[in-house]
């Protein structure tokens, strides 16, 4: 089950924060910061699936965008991993030729909907 899902930039900002168990602000601000700090400090080289807690983070790389996503320990890796992706080229298709290359995916996004973080 995921329990939230996070977009991030490589300095750190959140731009995306969806949580689907309550979690209370000033805790979400603590595990943020802690989420961001493990994904942004790994190397291309290493594995994408984080043991964090009692969860684990699934972290994907989109030029200056991170995505993040925390799932329970029963929850298939791989299939989250995928699920990101695909979400991204939906993101794509339906904001047309906003590549996850460019860095700008979340602006077309925030834009369309009237909730720009930038």
């Amino acid at each position: 089950m995921i329990k939230f899902f996070l977009m991030v930039n490589k300095q750190g900002q959140t731009r995306l924060s969806k949580y689907y168990e309550h979690v209370e602000i000033n805790k979400r601000t603590l595990l943020e910061t802690e989420v961001i700090k493990s994904c942004l400090s790994r190397s291309n080289e290493q594995c994408s699936f984080i043991e964090y807690k009692d969860f684990k983070l699934i972290c994907r790389q989109y030029a200056a965008l991170f995505i993040v996503v925390g799932v329970n320990d029963t929850e298939n890796e791989m299939a989250i991993y995928e699920f990101i992706h695909n979400f991204v080229e939906v993101l794509d298709e339906y904001f047309g030729r906003v590549s996850p290359g460019q860095g700008f995916l979340y602006w077309g996004f925030w834009k369309q909907s009237g909730h720009c973080l930038c």
